[in-house]
C-alpha cells in the first residue's frame, strides 16, 4: 500500500509543478490496490473457485467487450489489441493458478483446458499477441512444475521484462543496428516508434517531473499530425518517464518488482507462485508496446492475479506443498 501510496503521491506533484490529468494514473492505483485486497479475500477463502471465475470472467470480458458501446469506465471497448490481449493472458494465468491448486485430476484437466481454450479464443479474435502470450503462460505453468527453487524462476521473468524494456527504450533513442531497427519497426508499425521519439525527446527536456501526466498528446508532433483521437505513446513505461519523469518510470518498476518480491514470499505452492509471475510477465511486455495499463479491467485484472497468487489459503489442501516450497526457497 505503501508503494502504490507513493505512485498516487507523485503523479499528484507532477501534476501540480508542470499541470496535466492525474486522474487516469490514480484510477490505476486504485483499481490495482482494489483488485489486490479482493484477490487476497478471495484467495484465501476459496483458491480454486476465485481465479477460476477470474478466468472466466476475463474471457467474457476480452471477448464481448470489443463490441459493446463507450460509457463505462470499467468496461469501455478497448480499442487496442494489446489491451485484449493482456486480459487474455491474465486470464490464461488465473486458469493454470486454479489448476494447480486443485487437489483432484479431474478439476485440474478442466482448468488446464479452459487455458487452452482462452489460448484458441485469442487465436479466434485475431490477437496473435494475445495467442502468443498466453501459450507463453501455458507452456511457463507447465515448466513450473519442475523447477522447485521459485527464486531462479522468478529471477528470469525480471530479466525478461528489462529486457522488453531496454530494447524498447533502445528503438526510441535509435541506438540499435540499422537492420535490427527495421525490422523491429515494421513489426510495430513506424507511427509508433515516432511516438515513441516524442515521448524520449520529453524525458530529454524534463528528466525529473516529465511534462505532467496525460500531456503526451498535447505536445507530441506526431500526435498532432495524426488523424486518430488517440494521445498516448503506446507504451507505459515511455509514458510514465514522458509525462512524469524518471522518478515515475522508476516507481513503476518498483511496482513490478514488489510483486516479484511478495510472490516469492508467498506460502502458496511454487507452481501457482510462478504460473502468475508468467502471466504479469506477459502483461508487462505487452504493456511495454502498447496501452494496456489504461484501462481499468486490465490494472484490476493484474492485481486480482498478484492477490490471489499471494493470498494463504485457509484450507488445508495446500498446506504440505507450501510447506515444502518455503523450505526449497
Amino acid at each position: 500500500m505503501l508503494m502504490l501510496g507513493v505512485c498516487a503521491a507523485w503523479s499528484l506533484i507532477t501534476a501540480a509543478a508542470r499541470g496535466g490529468r492525474p486522474e487516469g494514473v490514480l484510477l490505476a492505483v486504485l483499481a490495482v490496490a482494489a483488485g489486490y485486497a479482493a484477490g487476497r479475500i478471495c484467495g484465501a477463502l476459496l483458491p480454486v473457485v476465485a481465479p477460476s471465475a477470474g478466468a472466466l470472467a476475463g474471457l467474457g470480458l476480452a471477448a464481448i467487450t470489443p463490441h459493446t458501446t463507450a460509457g463505462s469506465p470499467l468496461i469501455s471497448p478497448f480499442g487496442h489489441t494489446g489491451a485484449t490481449a493482456a486480459l487474455l493472458a491474465l486470464s490464461t494465468g488465473a486458469a493454470c493458478c486454479a489448476a494447480w491448486a486443485a487437489r483432484s485430476p479431474g478439476p485440474r484437466l478442466a482448468l488446464r483446458l479452459l487455458a487452452c481454450v482462452i489460448a484458441v479464443t485469442a487465436a479466434a479474435l485475431g490477437s496473435t499477441t494475445g495467442f502468443a502470450a498466453c501459450a507463453g503462460v501455458l507452456l511457463c505453468s507447465l515448466a513450473a512444475a519442475r523447477m522447485r527453487p521459485r527464486g531462479l524462476g522468478l529471477a528470469g521473468l525480471a530479466l525478461a521484462t528489462a529486457l522488453v524494456t531496454a530494447t524498447i527504450w533502445a528503438i526510441a533513442e535509435d541506438v540499435l543496428p540499422a537492420g535490427l531497427t527495421d525490422s523491429l519497426e515494421g513489426q510495430l508499425t513506424p507511427h509508433r516508434v515516432l511516438l515513441w521519439h516524442d515521448a524520449l525527446g520529453l524525458v530529454h527536456d524534463e528528466p525529473l517531473l516529465g511534462a505532467g501526466p496525460g500531456r503526451f498528446g498535447e505536445l507530441s508532433p506526431t500526435v498532432a499530425q495524426a488523424l486518430s483521437a488517440d494521445d498516448r505513446p503506446h507504451s507505459a513505461p515511455l509514458q510514465l518517464a514522458a509525462e512524469q519523469g524518471l522518478v515515475g518510470a522508476a516507481l513503476l518498476a518498483a511496482v513490478f518488482g514488489w510483486v516479484l518480491y511478495v510472490l516469492w514470499r508467498s506460502p502458496r505452492s511454487t507452481p501457482v507462485v510462478l504460473t502468475a509471475g508468467a502471466a504479469l510477465t506477459a502483461l508487462a511486455a505487452i504493456a511495454a508496446v502498447g496501452n494496456a495499463l489504461s484501462f481499468t479491467t486490465v490494472t484490476a485484472g493484474a492485481g486480482l492475479l498478484a492477490g490471489i497468487a499471494t493470498a494463504r489459503p485457509l484450507t488445508d489442501g495446500e498446506d504440505g506443498v507450501a510447506a515444502q516450497d518455503l523450505d526449497d526457497r
